[in-house]
């Protein structure tokens, strides 16, 4: 692996970690478990943009590790993985057919996030109750989506990145 991409795959990692930890201290805009804004998913969906799947698989699969073990449990590394495999395969075929923005991608993922925690927390508990959040989840999962989305492309957009 080159230094610069090294660089750059550390460093967005780096911003993935601070806006986890950012986002954990501001309140959710809604009184619904499990809904958040998903700061650190900018740095996954610029890197996909920027530096492809395998860049974005890296930060948000270190990032979710990381996270796990400085601020979480083994439980909600689970969630999160889930969530986070989820949303880097549904994300990365959506990109690969290149028919879609980075905003609907980003809303793909988001989505695929939220159900990837569901499934997960029905599995464990051993309930169906969860889905009643699904709704919920989606719809939080769309307008965050949307909105990371939307600051992403105009990222990618306006950083100067050489892909190499």
């Amino acid at each position: 692996m080159k230094t610069r991409k090294l660089a750059a795959l550390s460093l967005l990692t780096a911003l993935a970690l601070i806006l986890s930890y950012v986002e954990s201290m501001v309140p959710a805009p809604v009184p619904v478990p499990g809904v958040k804004l998903g700061l650190a998913n900018l740095a996954v969906v610029f890197a996909l943009y920027a530096l492809g799947f395998r860049a974005a698989a890296m930060i948000s699969l270190v990032r979710v590790a990381a996270v796990a073990v400085l601020f979480g449990s083994g439980v909600s590394l689970l969630y999160s993985l889930a969530g986070a495999v989820l949303a880097l395969a549904v994300m990365g075929a959506l990109k690969a057919g290149g028919r879609f923005s980075s905003v609907a991608v980003s809303v793909a993922g988001g989505v695929a996030h939220n159900a990837g925690q569901i499934l997960v927390a029905s599995l464990l508990l051993r309930t169906e109750l969860f889905t009643y959040y699904l709704p919920f989840l989606i719809v939080s999962g769309v307008i965050t989506g949307a909105a990371i989305g939307a600051v992403s492309g105009i990222l990618v957009r306006r950083v100067r990145w050489k892909r190499k």
